[in-house]
């Protein structure tokens, strides 16, 4: 079977089809295809980058002001052109999406229907970033394969049984009432990484203590024992927690009373400053992208300085309270962009848990480790560093529905 996955994020579009048996393997296999829209590199411009299994590549630049239309053009290169690996898109059995917002109807997996399409548009108000996108990504598809089933991934169902001393904000009761609680968020990507752990160690997942760190453009933590999240940073929205490329993670609420008595701050101002003019970007004036931080530090940028010293000040703290919720540890995590490529943050953010017995090869750590343990052989807490595939677990997700 053919199963094509979209996995929408704020400024990017990644697709990918994967065929497989009636067996499901262990190990992610490589995708037929899988192509990238990325809007961030120019302004009005979606820059595409397609590869297939056999090694065929291609990029291209066009004007984009539609998402709809540029998924439509991604799609076109799996039927077509140097890129083609099917004969027609009625070969494609099913489509699987990850939704980043589910609230609390949704905690698994859940095929799509008007209902479904109607919850996360209403969620929308909860990820703003995310979940409008997820559904164009949706109602494209619809347009382009109107008779093909299309599976919604939540990003929240991971956190489904995440205890109320964890998830019940201490506000008034009737938040609670009201769908006001700790969802958590990266939920694919944490619950890959587990079983990816459990792999790597040759453990049992149901015996293991493990903190998974999602640290991409959005960063979060999960403690996760037995396979299952007990605690995680992100929380009623995916603005909370630590801090990120351009969102503050958690700031004392009131900064935001007292800016909003300052004046003329509407509350779209606002969503603005906190989820696209804060995090690294705010502090550093330079970038959201910890890559270019790190440019600017060799080039003795101060506040770029700062800006990575909060961050890994704030990933420590996090860490600790993650480990405080396990109350032991048997693997420290780090995945997605920054997680798998930034040596610095990596070292840095283990400094701090010596304490514990967990000790870094720093030898190991500088040499772009891919699902490896890099912790030192007398570590008495392994460290590793996963790539992560939330592709390949969506797609786990949509063959389930199959068989």
């Amino acid at each position: 079977m053919k199963i094509l996955v979209l996995n929408a994020g704020s400024s990017s579009q990644k697709s990918c089809l994967y065929e497989l048996n009636d067996v499901l393997p262990d190990r992610p296999p490589q995708p037929l295809w899988e192509a990238q829209i990325d809007w961030n590199h120019r302004e009005g411009v979606a820059q595409l980058k397609v590869e297939t299994a056999s090694g065929t590549e291609q990029e291209e630049e066009f004007a984009s002001d539609s998402r709809q239309a540029a998924i439509s053009r991604m799609l076109e290169t799996l039927w077509q052109g140097k890129t083609q690996v099917i004969n027609s898109l009625k070969e494609i059995d099913i489509v699987g999406h990850r939704v980043v917002h589910g609230g609390q109807d949704y905690q698994q997996s859940t095929l799509i229907s008007p209902d479904v399409k109607e919850a996360i548009a209403r969620l929308s108000v909860f990820a703003p970033v995310h979940n409008p996108v997820n559904l164009e990504g949706i109602e494209a598809l619809e347009k382009i394969l109107p008779n093909v089933s299309q599976v919604a991934v939540f990003d929240t169902a991971f956190h489904a049984q995440l205890p109320p001393a964890a998830f019940v904000y201490p506000g008034p009761y009737e938040w609670l009432e009201n769908g006001i609680r700790r969802y958590g968020f990266h939920g694919i990507s944490h619950q890959y990484c587990a079983r990816r752990a459990a792999q790597i160690l040759n453990r049992d997942l149901t015996h293991l203590r493990l903190i998974s760190c999602h640290l991409g453009n959005g960063c979060s933590l999960a403690a996760i024992w037995g396979g299952v999240s007990v605690d995680t940073t992100m929380g009623f929205t995916p603005l909370d927690g630590l801090m990120m490329g351009s969102r503050s993670g958690a700031i004392d609420p009131g900064i935001i009373i007292h800016l909003l008595r300052q004046g003329d701050l509407t509350s779209e101002k606002l969503d603005n400053i906190l989820n696209r003019n804060s995090g690294l970007k705010g502090i550093s004036g330079v970038s959201s992208d910890m890559r270019q931080i790190g440019d600017a530090i060799a080039q003795g940028n101060e506040r770029a300085q700062l800006a990575l010293d909060i961050y890994i000040h704030r990933l420590r703290a996090g860490i600790g309270a993650m480990l405080a919720s396990l109350g032991g540890l048997d693997a420290l995590i780090f995945t997605a962009g920054v997680g798998e490529n930034s040596p610095v943050v990596r070292s840095a953010a283990c400094e701090a848990f010596g304490f514990i017995g967990l000790k870094l090869d720093g030898e190991k750590n500088q040499q772009s480790p891919v699902d490896e343990d890099i912790a030192a052989v007398d570590s008495a807490v392994r460290i590793l560093v996963i790539h992560t595939q939330e592709d390949w677990e969506i797609a786990r997700e949509c063959w389930k529905f199959s068989h």
